[in-house]
């Protein structure tokens, strides 16, 4: 297996760290624009196998260099709007492709993709990615599915919490403000409801979940459910579903302030003269100000709860996940759900586990027992539990 690793930030790292412990792995390719910063990391890890590269993602050249050298997939984890023309390169040149992005239109290049017998794999990190293959494990436990919900965080443990955001960054900051502007949908007692950005945060928006081993915290609305509810193919059985964030409370109150003044806004405002983004401007102000110390943890946390029937009996199937960084190698929980995960369904593909061509899904094309074996042997563990429905 020959793979080149487009970007070695966060959660590159883990992506990294796991692929080079892989016996099938022959090599990978690592390109990021601070080669010094990677081979600094890539020493750590004492392996022959990395090759270590510079490129600029918003240099084409440079991109179409990288995807025409002997490689036989992608793992693409640079920021999302670099999503769609790495995958159009890969199509070009024949390289599989797997990325942490939303499908946002990825679609269009499923023909071409087919023809060029490769398989391009996004939303595949862990919110998006692994959330959707535990509801496909959860939807086809059922024989009928009525409500189906999922539920994700990646936050810092309570005592890292120590802001007034109580958030810290263990994701590409810029994608985190950009989904505080994207729209969610629910499905609600068979209604489609659509969340508009400004109202995502409010709190006719957000309810309370508790989390063992955790506490509360506040849920708000994310992406689209009823999208995901047909891909599953159960649109026609549910009442209600939705796809839930989860940050601590008081951060969506205090995010909700700072969208109703604008300051996450993508419209330029005049400054002296000067052009500024306001959701640029935060990110640089806030970003170097959430950063986690060396000592501190993170957690990841995933909760997939579906109910209906099977065998005639109400049933309810929940899959749990709750990750901490692991101190003796510093991967954050985030790096590790997302990085490991990457890596193993990459190898899904070279080995021909996942043999699906053109644009794939979580949803469908991911064999998710052998992936949860392989997230367990590298000590990420999710719990399955079945019970009568909750009340």
């Amino acid at each position: 297996m020959r793979i080149l690793l487009l970007g070695v930030g966060l959660q590159g790292r883990a992506a990294l760290s796991d692929l080079v412990q892989s016996p099938e792995v022959d090599y990978v390719r690592a390109a990021d624009l601070d080669v010094q910063r990677l081979k600094a990391y890539v020493d750590g890890l004492r392996t022959d196998k990395v090759q270590c590269v510079s490129a600029e993602a918003g240099d084409n050249d440079d991109l179409r260099s990288l995807l025409t050298a002997d490689i036989d997939l992608v793992i693409e984890l640079l920021p999302s709007a670099f999503q769609r023309p790495v995958a159009e390169l890969a199509v070009a040149t024949g390289k599989h492709l797997v990325s942490t992005t939303y499908d946002d239109g990825l679609h269009v290049l499923d023909q071409r993709a087919r023809r060029a017998d490769v398989t391009l794999m996004p939303e595949i990190g862990l919110d998006p990615g692994l959330d959707l293959v535990l509801c496909r494990l959860a939807v086809d436990g059922l024989d009928e599915v009525g409500e189906l919900y999922s539920y994700g965080a990646g936050i810092p443990d309570a005592s890292a919490a120590d802001n007034p955001l109580r958030y810290k960054v263990s994701w590409n900051f810029d994608d985190v403000l950009k989904a505080y502007n994207r729209p969610a949908r629910v499905l609600r007692d068979n209604r489609a409801v659509d969340v508009p950005a400004p109202a995502l945060l409010a709190p006719s928006s957000r309810h309370s979940v508790h989390v063992d081993g955790v506490g509360d915290l506040e849920a708000f609305p994310n992406a689209d459910a009823v999208a995901y509810a047909e891909r599953f193919g159960i649109r026609d059985q549910l009442r209600s579903t939705g796809r839930y964030s989860m940050r601590w409370p008081g951060h969506c109150d205090l995010l909700q302030s700072l969208i109703q003044l604008g300051l996450l806004s993508d419209d330029p405002i005049d400054l002296e003269g000067r052009a500024i983004v306001p959701r640029a401007f935060m990110r640089e102000a806030l970003g170097p100000k959430l950063q986690y110390a060396p000592h501190e943890r993170d957690l990841a946390i995933l909760r997939v709860d579906a109910r209906g029937h099977k065998d005639g009996e109400p049933t309810q199937i929940v899959y749990e996940l709750l990750d901490r960084r692991d101190p003796e190698s510093g991967l954050f929980a985030m790096n590790r759900t997302v990085g490991f995960t990457v890596s193993v369904v990459a190898q899904m593909i070279l080995r021909g586990d996942i043999t699906r061509r053109g644009v794939a899904s979580p949803t469908s094309d991911v064999p998710g027992e052998p992936l949860l074996a392989a997230l367990g042997e590298r000590g990420v563990e999710v719990t399955r539990s079945t019970r009568a429905p909750e009340a």
